[in-house]
């Protein structure tokens, strides 16, 4: 700090509190220590502070020191936005226009009155900064130097948000495509489950004999080839055995044997379906992982974690 300067701090009302306790004791004691220094410092400096914020409410909220907004508030000014001095407008954007095409040493730009009138009734939502922003895209980007309202128009924003970044919200591949895969097995496993059991009863209530059930064998299969995500051979009974008693009175015996059957009822467990397909995946590429995270959907650096994790090695 050098005595007798002026010291500007901008957004002082975003100051973290030790911030504001420190400024203050700054200001009430002229003294000040260097960073890696344990001198103390003397120092006779004016401060101009500057905000958005609504100081006095931020007070009240006890998000701002009360002795330092007073002790700040010797001089208060307040600067209209720049909507509420529209006649400033103008001259604001004639001498940015002249700073950029001096920097740039372009052509300097004239405004037409629709476009001045159209200056002067945007509402400005980011005030001076977004107006000179808006002069130096012209004086850059525009190749007419006569500019009209309608060729001014291309610079601002449809509304008043003045072109800000949208965020999209986008999923991350590492973490969640493994997920969804193994979430799509086993409520696709499960429907499939519903619609055989429901085939099944279907042939107990109707007395259908094997012919008729060996009719709907592509569905069958269908609902087994679906399982294996990751497109390999799976293998399905040809024929399924039924048991059907031929005497009539007896309480029907039906079983249907299949290996996958069972499989599937003993265990839906999301980390043992996990490790299968990744197991599935190595076998089908022959151990080449690059291959088998890309038969995955997913990246090279999570299978190798899912590896270890799972104790595949």
């Amino acid at each position: 700090m050098v005595d007798g300067g002026t010291i500007f701090l901008d957004e002082v009302g975003e100051l973290p509190t030790g911030t504001q306790a420190r400024l203050l004791r700054v200001l009430e004691t002229g003294e000040y220590i260097r960073v890696g220094s344990s001198k103390v410092q003397k120092t006779n400096v004016r401060v101009i502070a500057a905000t958005n914020v609504d100081i006095y409410e931020a007070v009240q909220k006890g998000k701002f020191r009360e002795d330092l907004y007073y002790r700040l508030n010797t001089v208060p000014l307040r600067i209209p936005a720049l909507r509420e001095r529209k006649e400033d407008i103008y001259l604001l954007f004639r001498k940015f226009v002249a700073d950029f095409t001096d920097k740039y040493r372009s052509p300097n730009v004239q405004l037409t009155e629709d476009g001045q009138q159209l200056l002067a009734n945007f509402p400005w939502p980011g005030n001076v900064r977004q107006l000179k922003n808006i002069a130096e895209q012209i004086a850059v980007l525009e190749k007419e130097r006569v500019v009209n309202a309608q060729i001014l128009q291309n610079y601002l924003p449809a509304d008043n948000r003045s072109n800000l970044p949208v965020h999209v919200a986008q999923k991350s591949n590492d973490d969640f495509s493994e997920r969804d895969l193994l979430y799509k097995v086993l409520f696709d496993m499960k429907k499939d489950m519903v619609e055989l059991k429901k085939l099944v009863v279907e042939i107990i209530q109707n007395g259908i004999n094997s012919r008729t059930f060996e009719d709907n064998s592509p569905y069958i299969r269908k609902l087994y080839s679906d399982v294996d995500n990751s497109q390999e051979q799976v293998s399905v009974p040809s024929t399924l055995t039924i048991h059907h008693p031929q005497s009539t009175g007896q309480k029907e015996d039906f079983r249907i044997h299949t290996q996958e059957a069972e499989e599937i009822e003993e265990s839906l467990s999301l980390v043992e379906k996990e490790s299968d397909l990744i197991k599935k995946a190595l076998r089908k590429h022959k151990g080449k992982r690059k291959s088998a995270a890309q038969e995955l959907g997913i990246s090279e650096r999570t299978l190798y974690r899912k590896i270890k994790d799972l104790n595949l090695n």
